[in-house]
């Protein structure tokens, strides 16, 4: 008798294991997960109506986090300029912005590199490229993962020039070569970088549905130390096809007008 509980506590206790173990993810013929889908923060990006109490869209409310708002505001790349910097960025605000006139960021508006300006974000991987393709904004990304340098003949880009690796079951994408006349972020943050930027990403995908996402961000033209980018989740989508969202004068000259009054005076 307590042969046949010792072992139902056993098969139980297994079960109960197996039941909190991560589903395995896919894995391409050599060995490597597949990170192959279309990612997203795994909803609809909500955002609250923009008014005085609440600043800008995504910003903390008056009321602050406890009332049902947005968490608090998290650590930017902007927040570790060195003296110089910071006194540029004071002259800077909307009507600056890039992206009002159709440049991608540098790095993300959602602290995520992959998505661009938008939310969605589609990854092709074969046995020696991973491709990034983002929806709005459209543009796209094609790391080596054979172990080939930077190129040297690639100019100056405002997405720069990417190599991969594989550490383990993780992807680490190294990205330098940036232009620099983009902002790493869009909607009015004012985020310039400069031309020596460096970008270290990690890409772990932790089971069939999620992956996480991690970057370094050193530039020791405007920053007084490398920022970490706190950790991003991404969730497959119930969908396997991105679109193309474009950006054209046409729908941000109505924005460019209301920034420049919303900064008028400002230099």
């Amino acid at each position: 008798m307590r042969t046949l509980i010792f072992a139902a506590a056993l098969s139980l206790a297994a079960s109960s294991a197996i039941a909190q173990t991560p589903a395995p993810t896919s894995r391409t013929a050599d060995g490597h997960p597949d990170l192959t889908g279309v990612w997203w923060p795994g909803n609809d990006l909500r955002v609250p109506p923009l008014t005085p109490a609440a600043g800008r869209a995504g910003g903390p409310p008056a009321g602050g986090a406890g009332r049902g708002g947005p968490p608090p505001r998290r650590e930017r790349f902007e927040d570790n300029y060195n003296d110089a910097a910071k006194a540029r960025a004071r002259t800077l605000g909307d009507k600056d912005d890039p992206a009002l006139r159709c440049q991608s960021t540098a790095f993300g508006t959602l602290s995520v590199s992959a998505y661009n300006t938008g939310l969605v974000a589609q990854f092709v991987q074969t046995p020696t490229f991973v491709v990034i393709l983002s929806e709005t904004n459209p543009t796209y990304r094609v790391i080596p993962t054979d172990g080939r340098p930077h190129r040297d003949d690639q100019p100056p880009s405002s997405r720069g020039d990417s190599v991969g690796r594989w550490d383990g079951d993780t992807l680490v994408v190294d990205t330098t070569n940036y232009s620099d006349r983009n902002w790493m972020h869009a909607e009015g943050e004012v985020s310039f970088h400069s031309d020596a930027m460096h970008i270290v990403e990690r890409y772990r995908r932790i089971d069939k549905d999620t992956m996480e996402v991690e970057a370094t961000i050193d530039d020791p033209k405007v920053l007084t130390r490398p920022w970490a980018v706190p950790k991003q989740t991404l969730k497959l989508a119930p969908f396997d096809q991105v679109l193309a969202l474009d950006c054209t004068g046409v729908e941000s000259a109505a924005l460019m007008e209301a920034a420049s009054k919303q900064n008028y005076g400002k230099k």
